[in-house]
Parts: C-alpha cells; sequence; structure tokens
C-alpha cells in the first residue's frame, strides 16, 4: 500500500500527517522543524511513501535537501497554489494544513517548485547582501540629501565617489551639524567598502564562469544580469522551452476570461522580484543608454513606437529571458544581426 504525506512547516515545529491510498489517515504527529525528527518519522518501515509535499518557504531547501539526501521522495509545494486549495477549509491550523498537504499530495493536487542546487543558493547569497547593503547606503545618501536641504545646503550632482567630500564641504562651518552627519558618513563609507568587496567578488565567480561569459554577449546584459540569471534559472533543462522562461519570471500578460469576459491584464509579476527587475534595468539600458545596433534592439524600438516605451521595455525583457536561456542551453553566443541568426 502507497502511503502519501503533508508536512506544515513552521520555524519550531512541523505538523506531520501520513495517510495510505484510500485517503485514510495513518498517522498524526508535531516535531520539531529538524531534520533529524522528521526522518525519525517518516523512515518508518511500515511505510511505502510515493510523495511527501512541503510547502515552499524558509526552511524549505533545508528540510528538502535532508529528506532527499534519505532516499525520500520529497517534492516541494507551490505557496499561492496550495493556499488557494486549502482556503477551503473551514477551520485553519497546523493540523488541518498537514492533513489538506497530504491529500493533495494523494491525488496530485499540486503544483511543483523547483528547489535550487546549493552552489545557486550561495550566489543567490551573494547577489541579495550586495543589493541590500547598496540599499542601505543609497537610504543614508538620500537621508542626509534631505535633511540638508531643510537647512539650505544643497549637495546637488555628485557621484559616488566625491558624495562624502561634497557633505563635509557643507557643514565645515556648521559645527553642530558636522557632529549629526559624521555618524551617517562613517556607515555609509564601511556601507560602500562591503558593497566594493562583494562585487569584486561577483566579478570574479562571473570571470570564471562560462555560462555568464556567454550571456553577457547580449546587448544590455552585464556581470549583475547574468549572474542574477545563472542563480534564478539554476537547472536550464526544467522548462519545457525557452518561452516558458517569461512566463515562471512573471514577465507574461496576466488573463482573466468568464463567460463572455475575455480580460488581457498586466504582467503577472508571479515570479522572481529581482530577476525581473535586473531583466527590465537591462532592457532599459540597451533602449535608452546604449547607442549600438542590432536586430533586437529594432524590434522593441517599433514596439516603442507603437505602443510606448514603457512596454517596449517590458515585452524586451521578456525577449531577453528567453535568448539568453537559448543561448545557455544551446551554447552559443549573441547573434547581432538577423542574417547572421538565419540557419
Amino acid at each position: 500500500m502507497d502511503h502519501f504525506a503533508g508536512l506544515d512547516v513552521s520555524v519550531k515545529e512541523t505538523s506531520v500527517c501520513v495517510v495510505d491510498d484510500t485517503g485514510r489517515i495513518v498517522r498524526e504527529v508535531k516535531v520539531a522543524s529538524e531534520p533529524e525528527a522528521l526522518l525519525e518519522v517518516l523512515t518508518n518501515p511500515a511505510y511505502h511513501f510515493k510523495r511527501i509535499g512541503l510547502e515552499a518557504g524558509p526552511l524549505s531547501q533545508w528540510l528538502f535537501s535532508a529528506l532527499a539526501e534519505a532516499g525520500l521522495p520529497v517534492i516541494c509545494v507551490e505557496t499561492r497554489h496550495m493556499r488557494a486549495v486549502l482556503k477551503a477549509q473551514i477551520n485553519k491550523s497546523d493540523r488541518n494544513d498537514a492533513r489538506g498537504m497530504a491529500q493533495m499530495m494523494r491525488v496530485g493536487l499540486f503544483r511543483l517548485v523547483h528547489v535550487k542546487t546549493l552552489r545557486s543558493q550561495k550566489l543567490r547569497m551573494l547577489l541579495t547582501h550586495r543589493k541590500l547593503l547598496q540599499s542601505k547606503a543609497i537610504a543614508i545618501e538620500n537621508d542626509l540629501r534631505a535633511t540638508l536641504r531643510n537647512f539650505g545646503l544643497k549637495v546637488g550632482m555628485v557621484g559616488t565617489v566625491k558624495f562624502e567630500t561634497r557633505i563635509k564641504e557643507l557643514v565645515e562651518k556648521v559645527t553642530d551639524l558636522a557632529m549629526l552627519v559624521e555618524p551617517l558618513l562613517m556607515v555609509r563609507r564601511v556601507l560602500r567598502e562591503q558593497v566594493n568587496i562583494l562585487h569584486r567578488r561577483l566579478l570574479a565567480v562571473v570571470r570564471d564562469d562560462d555560462v555568464c561569459r556567454r550571456l553577457m554577449t547580449v546587448p544590455g546584459v552585464g556581470p549583475v544580469v547574468a549572474l542574477t540569471y545563472r542563480a534564478t534559472i539554476d537547472v536550464p533543462a526544467r522548462f519545457r522551452n525557452s518561452k516558458a522562461v517569461g512566463a515562471v519570471l512573471g514577465l507574461t500578460p496576466s488573463k482573466y476570461q468568464s463567460g463572455e469576459i475575455d480580460r488581457t491584464g498586466a504582467i503577472s509579476r508571479c515570479g522572481d522580484e529581482m530577476m525581473r527587475a535586473v531583466l527590465y534595468e537591462a532592457a532599459q539600458s540597451m533602449l535608452v543608454v546604449s547607442t549600438k545596433w542590432s536586430w533586437l534592439k529594432a524590434w522593441a524600438m517599433k514596439i516603442a513606437k507603437n505602443r510606448g516605451m514603457k512596454k517596449a521595455i517590458v515585452a524586451l525583457a521578456r525577449r531577453l529571458a528567453v535568448i539568453m536561456h537559448r543561448i545557455w542551453v544551446d551554447g552559443t553566443e549573441f547573434r547581432w544581426t538577423r542574417e547572421v541568426a538565419a540557419p
């Protein structure tokens, strides 16, 4: 007899529900959210598991890896889809959620989530930490600009390197303001130094990665975009085709159809937010900043002429995602003209 399990994971404890292939509850228990505690329950020789499901969350990658290494058929379930199914329950509790997840595993009513490899998780950490420190430094700079403006001290257009010098020039003759500004400048200085350290590490990773170097042949795609794409996609073979990447990243239009109503909305925004943001920046760089021409830019400019620049940038971001996936899979580089691209 086959068995199925649902794991409702929280930070401290996990509710476990095991059902058989008829839907009958075999066992319910609450254990610590630790791999050892879960394995003690799930490795019982009396159970022959066909599927074990857990919701995507902060601990899911860690627990998934441990259960998979033990040879258990564990899968990670997409959060929004699972919540929509469980919403039909009258009473919400950890116990009921585990029951619902176990039944979802039994009937196959679930949507899989790809659990990234350990290398991609580490690359993602590098990218998120760099972005976090950068955002904090920018927040300090904006705060200094705003507060000094109240005293008639205008920072003006100044680059990152000369920012601190400019601030000190403005408050040089105002002793009390200089004392208030100095702590923020000190924190900003440390943040910028650490951002530079992480950025150098990022460049070193990209330099040694063949996939990233090939992705950077695409106009508008730099080291940050290439590495973010590398860490987000992780395993390109998990997509049926290159066009599916745009939908997974939330760059395809949402659709609502009911009876006579058939409405196409804005992009779904259901995928990775960081990846979507850097693709948008890459598309904007190609259309607005770069002066180098290509068939891809010509295609996007035609959309901009007919439908506006914003929609053109979104469409170009989606197409960049598709092209980069194709380059990764084929082991090729970007082709600048249609003639070269033709077989």
